[in-house]
């Protein structure tokens, strides 16, 4: 049966009840909007009325019969999977429940090296044992992308015994990879493979976008709707589409994970962000694309950056001039009020929509204007080499998750850390992937990157970065960096 995808069950059935005005006596202690703050009011009172709690009709997150059944139900139909997941507490929470769900404390992983913190803390959190495959460095971006399949066919043989292959596809970059003939290999072995495709709940659209891993025949793929699709911030699906994961196991550790009190303003906009993907028209496509085009064209206009290529269309990531910063350039665009994603050390990443304002082009333009008049082009940074980061193809942590609660740990100098065993990630933000994860062995080599990245501004996710690392003792080859 064709469904029909202009249809949003849950949100309908929110708005339906908002305009009976109920009296409330439940919670939220808002009471629909009644209670509120004077001065934060007007920007909250158009979503209070539908921010509701398990009303009759309004159905449960953890045991949906109704409304959020339908709604997970059309998700599952257009994203083409046996079912879907909504997510309230982001990709994050999709993907600590899918590996919780595959492994248990000793279990072998196959793990991508540079994935978000959320996996190493799933990673974590089960006891698993890591195989880390570490990804290959692309000259041409100036950065880690992908692991080779080489690489990854390796781990599998070597590890035949392990519960699921974990990877990123795409990276924040938008850039992608050969993940189907992974998944191929994997699935030879009877392992179920595991994706973060964070950024591209777009992909469903088909032609020009890459292609999703869930039609490449991944198990699970978790997808952050808020990132590139019209949702609210956290929204996210999980979707499961294997012979080898049951929808069971993905459904415990959800409702193990998962707030027991789900906003409904967060569902109800997966319901819509569904809804706006899967009504799109080619012509709409098409006007997207000719829209992006444009802004390249306008970005490419700078003349302190080259704009690098993306799988993604809807991305766009400007490679700084020698001598610069990204923390630099971004921080020169938003003075002039326009709001990059992220910068790097040497980068700076835009990401577009999948609508927009042609007024946002006119903002851009002179923001460029005036960059191009005031940015210094003298090098004045000195470069970060990052080549070298992730050596060998693959590696395991230098002390097991089982062991490390076992240990004490004592904070010293980052400067004194070299030879010690990190008992925290190190981790610059964004993009969120650690530099050095928590059992890793701290190098020289990390030492140097982490100053030069504190010295070109970059957020590292550390409390107290200058007051020191917690390492484990007894269990380091110390040498001090000075």
């Amino acid at each position: 049966m064709k469904l029909n995808h202009s249809q949003m069950p849950l949100f309908d059935k929110l708005a339906e009840l908002a305009d009976k005005k109920p009296i409330s006596f439940h919670v939220p202690g808002h009471k629909n909007g009644e209670i509120f703050l004077s001065q934060a009011k007007s920007y909250y009172e158009g979503i209070l009325p539908i921010d509701m709690t398990e009303l009759s009709g309004l159905d449960d997150l953890h045991a949906p019969k109704g409304v959020i059944a339908d709604a997970e139900r059309l998700a599952a139909c257009y994203f083409q999977a046996d079912a879907t997941f909504f997510l309230v507490g982001g990709s994050t929470v999709g993907n600590l429940s899918m590996i919780l769900a595959a492994c248990s404390a000793g279990d072998k992983i196959i793990v991508q090296r540079n994935s978000h913190k959320s996996i190493m803390n799933g990673l974590e959190l089960s006891g698993a044992d890591p195989i880390l495959i570490n990804p290959q460095y692309d000259p041409m971006v100036d950065r880690y992308t992908a692991p080779s399949y080489e690489t990854v066919k390796q781990a599998i043989q070597e590890h035949p015994d392990a519960k699921a292959v974990v990877l990123t596809y795409p990276d924040y970059f938008g850039g992608t990879y050969e993940i189907e003939q992974m998944i191929d290999t994997a699935h030879q072995f009877h392992i179920p493979v595991f994706v973060d495709e964070a950024h591209g709940v777009h992909f469903s659209l088909g032609t020009p976008f890459p292609t999703s891993a869930l039609e490449l025949g991944a198990d699970i793929v978790v997808q952050s709707a808020h990132k590139m699709a019209p949702a609210m911030t956290m929204a996210s699906y999980l979707h499961i589409n294997s012979n080898i994961m049951k929808k069971d196991q993905i459904a415990y550790y959800l409702q193990m994970l998962q707030s027991s009190s789900p906003s409904y303003p967060l569902m109800a906009s997966l319901d819509i962000g569904r809804s706006f993907l899967a009504t799109l028209t080619k012509d709409e496509i098409k006007r997207i694309i000719q829209r992006v085009n444009g802004l390249k064209a306008i970005l490419e206009k700078g003349k302190h950056w080259k704009v690098l290529k993306s799988d993604d269309p809807l991305k766009f990531t400007l490679h700084v001039d020698e001598g610069m910063t990204g923390y630099e350039v971004a921080s020169y665009f938003e003075k002039t009020g326009v709001y990059p994603e992220l910068a790097t050390h040497n980068q700076v990443l835009f990401v577009d929509g999948l609508q927009g304002s042609p007024s946002s082009f006119t903002k851009i333009e002179k923001a460029i204007k005036t960059i191009n008049e005031q940015l210094k082009s003298e090098p004045n940074h000195a470069t970060i080499d990052i080549s070298g980061t992730f050596a060998e193809p693959m590696k395991r942590l230098d002390l097991p998750y089982r062991e490390m609660n076992t240990l004490q740990t004592k904070k010293i100098p980052l400067t004194h850390t070299v030879g010690h065993i990190a008992a925290e990630a190190i981790i610059p933000y964004p993009p969120g992937i650690p530099l050095v994860a928590k059992g890793e062995m701290i190098e020289l080599k990390h030492i140097r990157i982490i100053e030069k990245l504190m010295e070109q501004g970059a957020t590292i996710q550390h409390r107290h970065i200058e007051e020191g690392i917690h390492v484990f003792t007894g269990v380091s080859k110390g040498e001090e960096h000075s």
